[in-house]
């Protein structure tokens, strides 16, 4: 069997949790949404007022675009280098991407780029992190007041986080957290919506739950109400009762992971750091819990590289595709893009999950060693 990329750090808690939920009876949003929106409030440290939870990461991207205001005709501005489900949200309300490039040390925003790519058309900014790499916030928050723009932090890989500002959702205008199988935290699937007044909240929450104007307080007793008003558009993107029970428990050992993440990032780093031929993320900073560990394979030899791991019983990946090169995206406007068609090439995620044994670590750097040592004697 080989080592996945990814595998879902879950145990008897979790599936305790599960049973208790459907035990309950009450599938839809209800009282464990409400303790797990509560328990995202604390570790984040904002008002839980101002955190609503969704059924996935896309749906948070989704309704932070709505609040934002983009529509048909609208343009966002976005790395090309970025997850599709950002990029299908944005062409779902009509709307397009503007393309930007990424730094070469951190694969975030580029922000030097960004005055640039701004028009009368500019509605949002999406600007995310990335492995273990956090972007300019400040940089990019800055230009956009400015213009008057609203930023949405896709903070899908950095939840837990924390920088000198605070933990990463907590200082920013909007931001959106994923939970699905292979993020920091898991609800099988999931996500939330982080904002800053309680009207915001308010109205997301209306959003998730097809634009009825349902007395959450009720929602969240496990009740709901059969009149309802509805005024604008919504959408079926309420976290299930399941789901959240999930979401409770990894929050409740989520010191645990971040501790087992950084140690893994840390052990990857102390081992690949000399290895010719590659280029290592950045070391993790301070108060980062890392989410993927991605080295960049140099000399065109990713397909050989990956093959042989492959091979010898370790899986990879690659995170991401970059948008600019999809069919549906290829005629977006965009800037100079060359650093992320460079890296593009180059990228490979290696196996990265709490789960991971030093010693299967250890077999993987052992292997990467000697893929190395096999070029050296073959030139």
């Amino acid at each position: 069997m080989k080592i996945p990329v990814f595998k879902p750090y879950l145990g008897s808690l979790e599936i305790e949790a599960a049973v208790r939920s459907l035990e309950l009876g009450w599938l839809g949003p209800g009282s464990f949404v409400k303790e797990f929106e509560t328990g995202l409030a604390s570790l984040l440290e904002v008002n839980p007022e101002n955190v609503v939870a969704v059924n996935t990461g896309t749906s948070a991207v989704h309704l932070g675009l709505k609040l934002c205001g983009v529509g048909a005709g609208d343009e966002v501005i976005t790395p090309s280098f970025n997850n599709i489900a950002d990029f299908q949200m944005i062409k779902s309300l009509h709307a397009n991407p503007v393309f930007c490039d990424v730094t070469e040390d951190s694969l975030t925003m580029d922000v030097r780029q960004l005055p640039g790519l701004i028009s009368n058309k500019t509605k949002a900014i999406i600007c995310l992190d990335y492995g273990s790499s956090l972007c300019d916030y400040e940089a990019i928050e800055k230009i956009a007041k400015q213009h008057s723009i609203p930023v949405l932090y896709d903070a899908a890989h950095s939840f837990g986080s924390s920088t000198d500002r605070g933990k990463v959702g907590s200082y920013s205008d909007i931001s959106a957290f994923s939970f699905d199988p292979v993020k920091n935290i898991t609800c099988i699937d999931g996500g939330a919506v982080i904002v800053k007044s309680k009207e915001q909240a308010e109205k997301i929450r209306y959003m998730r739950l097809l634009g009825q104007k349902q007395n959450q307080d009720k929602l969240y007793a496990n009740n709901r109400s059969w009149t309802y008003d509805v005024d604008e558009l919504g959408y079926r993107y309420h976290l299930a009762n399941l789901h959240a029970a999930i979401g409770v428990e990894q929050l409740k050992k989520f010191e645990e992971i971040a501790r087992k993440r950084r140690e893994l990032f840390k052990f990857y780093h102390q081992e690949l750091k000399d290895v010719e031929g590659l280029k290592l993320p950045l070391p993790v900073q301070p108060g980062i819990v890392p989410f993927i560990f991605v080295i960049r394979v140099l000399n065109n030899r990713r397909s050989d590289f990956t093959n042989f791991l492959h091979s010898n019983g370790v899986d990879t990946g690659i995170h991401w595709q970059p948008g600019h090169r999809f069919t549906l995206l290829k005629n977006c406007k965009a800037a100079d893009l060359s650093i992320t068609n460079k890296i593009a090439d180059e990228i490979v995620t290696l196996p990265f999950y709490p789960d991971l044994s030093m010693d299967e670590a250890k077999h993987i750097t052992d292997i990467i060693k000697q893929f190395y040592v096999g070029i050296k004697e073959h030139d």
